[in-house]
């Protein structure tokens, strides 16, 4: 920056003191200056009106003391963290460029491009280069153990605590969790201000929460919202394996949040704050929390043991939904279907089969498949669980000895449920040449669509050009024909269901006969 650039910033900085200043010299020299009959003259305006007393605000007066307190409570053990990390510039060039195809993005949430991690970039050079980078943290511990985002320390070579009372803390990394985005940092300290753990469990849209952080690098800031969603799925499309249930809220949140405290009424920490979803890459009233139960659980086995052996189980779910449950002869609209299971996985060992509905885990109420998958997640690699089945009316046990996430068979997602003729699409064979332009793999079979009619039956059910329908009715199909007679032996007004091999995963779509 050239000295008259910084001139002209340092005036334009200083014009607002400059002119109350001033103001102020002016007044006071009139008030000395001026006649005695000024100075006894009554005043031009009419007295404003006095405030509202305490009987009347009393309830909104108790929840500033109330919300002052807490604020006061939470704030010593929420800390601000920098780091300096390696990063391979280039590769962060490149995947500055994802969107701009002109197809709608999500803002990046997790690793070096995230909302919350990214903040002091440079220009691209070849090689790996020194970032600086900053966050905040929750300290859960009073001998300093504080948890945060992966994604705020993720590559650091050093890292650095600064409390709300100024003093600065080196610290260490004693483990991180790329797949739950979640890391724990340690300080050396002694009756250090700690948050207590709440149960997220037990939240309901609608409650006071609190958000803590260090946004855009204003320390220590605390804004104010309610929990406007609970269970919200994993968004990242770059890793299905991510558990979801995610806390959305309405309290503001930033880049440099990431890490930082989302605590109820009584102070107890409910939530790490994540990520954003916004259009413009601000705060647009959308904010993500992980829950609680998920941060615990990955924090305490990080502590104990340095990282998290994740189990999994082999198996594409997703929720039944009153649209696709008389389709499994279930009578409600809860549990996780299965839509796929990958040969010689845990879950295919044991028998598990497309179409099966989880309605059990252990005894414990499935409710859907992000709630199974993310109990699935906390489980370690050699566990047995219990399931509760049920398949073509009839429900029983199958017991899963999970493997270690990352291991051959890794294949576990959770999606969320939801001739053209009557359907409205084309369908097409899947021949050699097909499955070589498509590179579909051997073990996928079915009818390629080929064209979808915009206000359709398939376009309402979110159905694409490339996408293959593996079975209809739960019947496998071999061929286009296979798959249209199958369509057409749908009656009239009846919804049909098609199991959907899209991206590169299996999922259940429902099919609503046109009223036209």
């Amino acid at each position: 920056m050239n000295a008259g650039k910084l001139k002209s910033l340092l005036t334009r900085r200083v014009v607002v003191p400059a002119i109350v200043a001033g103001t102020a010299l002016s007044l006071g020299a009139y008030e000395i200056m001026k006649p005695a009959s000024a100075v006894m003259a009554a005043p031009a305006y009419t007295a404003a009106a006095a405030p509202l007393d305490d009987n009347s605000v009393g309830a909104l007066l108790s929840l500033d003391q109330a919300m002052e307190a807490l604020a006061a409570r939470v704030t010593p053990a929420v800390v601000n963290i920098t780091v300096t990390s390696k990063t391979n510039s280039q590769q962060i060039s490149e995947d500055d460029q994802d969107g701009q195809d002109g197809q709608p993005q999500l803002p990046p949430m997790f690793g070096p491009n995230s909302p919350f991690g990214q903040f002091f970039k440079g220009m691209p050079k070849q090689g790996p280069s020194i970032e600086h980078g900053l966050g905040s943290g929750v300290i859960i511990s009073p001998d300093g153990y504080i948890v945060t985002n992966n994604h705020v320390i993720d590559g650091a070579i050093d890292i650095h605590v600064t409390m709300s009372n100024r003093e600065v803390y080196s610290a260490k990394l004693v483990g991180a969790d790329p797949l739950t985005d979640l890391a724990v940092i340690k300080i050396d300290g002694k009756n250090l201000p700690s948050v207590p753990w709440g149960d997220s469990s037990k939240l309901h849209p609608g409650q006071m929460v609190l958000a803590f952080g260090n946004p855009l690098g204003y320390r220590f800031t605390v804004t104010r919202g309610i929990i406007s969603a609970l269970n919200r799925p994993n968004p990242s499309v770059s890793d299905r394996h991510k558990p979801g249930e995610f806390i959305q809220t309405d309290a503001a949140i930033n880049p440099g949040n990431s890490g930082g405290a989302l605590v109820n009424a009584r102070g107890e920490l409910i939530g790490i704050n994540t990520f954003i979803i916004s259009e413009s890459g601000g705060f647009a009233g959308m904010g993500f929390a992980i829950p609680a139960e998920i941060v615990q659980h990955t924090a305490d086995t990080l502590i104990r043991d340095g990282k998290v052996n994740h189990g999994f189980m082999g198996v594409t779910i997703a929720d039944v939904t009153p649209d696709n449950a008389k389709f499994f002869d279930v009578h409600k609209a809860e549990g996780a279907v299965v839509s796929d299971v990958t040969p010689d996985s845990p879950g295919g060992k044991a028998g598990l089969k497309t179409g099966d509905v989880i309605t059990g885990l252990n005894g414990k109420e499935v409710t859907d498949a992000g709630q199974l998958q993310m109990e699935i997640t906390e489980k370690q690699a050699g566990d047995t669980v219990q399931l509760e089945v049920a398949r073509d009316g009839k429900t029983f046990n199958i017991p899963v000895t999970l493997q270690p996430l990352g291991s051959k068979a890794d294949h576990e997602v959770a999606q969320s449920g939801n001739g053209k003729g009557r359907w409205g699409m084309s369908l097409a064979n899947i021949t050699p040449d097909v499955r070589n332009q498509m590179q579909l793999p051997d073990n996928v079979h079915g009818a390629v669509i080929e064209n979808v009619r915009s206000g359709s039956p398939a376009d309402d059910a979110q159905l694409q050009p490339g996408d293959v329908i593996v079975s209809v009715n739960r019947k496998p199909v071999s061929s286009a024909s296979d798959a249209a007679d199958a369509l057409k032996s749908v009656p009239n007004g009846q919804d049909a269901l098609v199991l959907v091999w899209s991206n590169g995963g299996d999922s259940f779509r429902v099919l609503h006969p046109s009223n036209g």
